[in-house]
């Protein structure tokens, strides 16, 4: 047994030939946050509530964001942040809805080294909660009016970060590059995220996405979509005098969505150890009932955690509208045509549960006295096209429920804790994987490692090598970023 101590009270990590048999994932080098048990991360709480409540009472539905973008900026260059390291990309002009403004990209060097950190949030909201005025009550944030939403989807994920930058310049943090993204158009298929320039990210290699409830709460993957566009072109006639010239389009679209439900490739779709979805969700056609309906638009989606599982239930969509269009014909034998279109609004991606960003994220919510979880989401993040750019983002929550709805609430107690968790997250240093190269190369690391949260607030890690009953561990260097809320040092193995 091998003991490190960071203090005479506080034990940081301990090896055990009895834990070889735990396996949690090989590491070279490995960073540990260790939190005071006798203090919270302090930050202005006052100043977050009244950032984030300015923030919702802004008019801002997806392709309107300028309002919001700009006081974003003004609070920015208020709270320290050099104006010439502000600057929007071109995403609206890429984007098929236009929009008055890009993404808002905000890049600050860093006064300590370290592996960059991206901080990011969507800055629109649904159409339901533009001209939304928040009101307090409480713990609670709603809506003044009963019919809106509050907004807080994404304008708690906004406030989350310019809080955190806040805290971290006003306060003089020691912090490693650090890069904000506010995007555009997340509302309306991420586009925002989708057009964004990531040449103007720098290299950030810890990324985090504010956006959703629960802040103890890690977002590692998320479905794929692919909406489809589906037209049915018929034959138009007259119903009365000679229906048997028509061939009604919206009967080939029943026809098509019946097998689709009857084979069980509507709703939710089980094929095996495969899951995913699908949904008609819009359908219009005909403008009489005199008038053999000529022709049938639908709207639909698809989607899956597997991509190639995905593209089967797209596959499945067009084989039963062909199949639909074969059972109809007029009395000339003329048949109905077919316009099928893809379109993949984004893909899916996963995070591995050990990887850098995960562990530091949930190094942060321990340090709290939170629980973190990792789960899945079915629908989409703006994460999703990070991880396209290159840029693999977990996404946290900040507080939001019910959202796009009259009865959306933002928890004030959860948002607080979002916040001093970005701030934890923007003002340490931590684990590299370009910083992890083994001083003995060729050699294949055999170390293993568990992380815990101990009761007085403290980690616990327990590093092991089921190769060998003797371990040596060498600490090269240590030290204090603020001892008032948590203290980092580094481990080579």
């Amino acid at each position: 047994m091998i003991a490190v101590w960071l203090s005479d009270t506080t034990e940081v990590f301990r090896i055990s030939k009895n834990d070889a048999g735990r396996k949690f994932g090989r590491i070279r080098t490995m960073f540990l946050t260790m939190s005071n048990p006798e203090s919270r991360i302090k930050i202005n709480e006052s100043a977050a509530i009244r950032t984030v409540m300015d923030l919702i009472a802004i008019p801002g539905g997806s392709g309107s964001e300028s309002g919001v973008a700009i006081n974003l900026k003004q609070q920015l260059e208020k709270s320290g942040v050099p104006s010439n390291a502000i600057r929007f990309d071109n995403a609206h002009r890429k984007s098929p809805a236009g929009g008055d403004c890009g993404n808002l990209i905000v890049r600050l060097k860093g006064r300590v080294k370290g592996p960059g950190r991206l901080l990011m949030a969507h800055m629109d909201t649904v159409p339901l909660a533009v001209n939304s005025v928040p009101a307090r009550e409480g713990d609670i944030i709603r809506p003044k009016s009963h019919s809106t939403a509050l907004g807080g989807d994404n304008r708690a994920g906004c406030a989350v970060v310019l809080t955190a930058v806040r805290e971290v310049l006003q306060r003089n943090l020691p912090h490693p590059p650090l890069t904000l993204v506010f995007t555009v158009q997340e509302e309306i298929g991420l586009r925002g995220a989708r057009f964004l320039d990531s040449s103007k990210l720098g290299q950030p290699e810890l990324c985090f996405n504010w956006d959703g409830s629960d802040p103890a709460r890690l977002i590692n993957a998320a479905v794929g979509a692919t909406n489809l566009s589906i037209t049915i072109q018929g034959v138009a006639s007259h119903a009365g005098a000679h229906p048997e010239r028509g061939v009604n389009a919206g009967v080939v679209a029943a026809l098509a969505l019946a097998r689709l439900q009857q084979e069980g490739w509507h709703g939710l779709v089980l094929r095996g150890k495969n899951r995913g979805a699908s949904n008609l969700g819009e359908i219009r056609g005909g403008e009489a009932t005199n008038v053999v309906m000529p022709e049938v638009q639908l709207q639909a989606e698809a989607r899956s955690h597997q991509p190639a599982f995905r593209k089967r239930i797209v596959r499945e969509y067009r084989r039963a509208f062909e199949w639909a269009v074969r059972q109809i014909a007029n009395d000339s034998n003329c048949q109905a045509q077919l316009c099928f279109e893809e379109d993949t609004r984004y893909e899916a991606f996963r995070i591995p549960a050990h990887s850098p960003c995960i562990q530091v994220a949930e190094a942060a919510i321990s340090s709290l006295g939170l629980t973190p979880e990792v789960r899945n989401c079915d629908g989409g993040l703006d994460a999703n096209w990070m991880a396209r750019h290159g840029f693999p983002a977990v996404t946290l929550g900040c507080g939001q429920y019910g959202i796009h709805t009259v009865d959306e609430t933002l928890n004030v107690p959860q948002f607080l804790d979002a916040c001093r968790i970005a701030v934890i997250l923007a003002s340490t240093t931590g684990w590299s994987p370009r910083q992890t190269a083994s001083r003995q190369k060729g050699v294949r690391n055999p170390w293993k490692t568990r992380v815990w949260n101990l009761p007085n607030g403290s980690f616990h890690l327990k590093i092991w090598s089921p190769l060998s009953a003797t371990s040596n561990v060498s600490v090269i260097s240590r030290g204090c970023f603020d001892p008032s809320q948590a203290c980092s040092f580094w481990i080579w193995l």
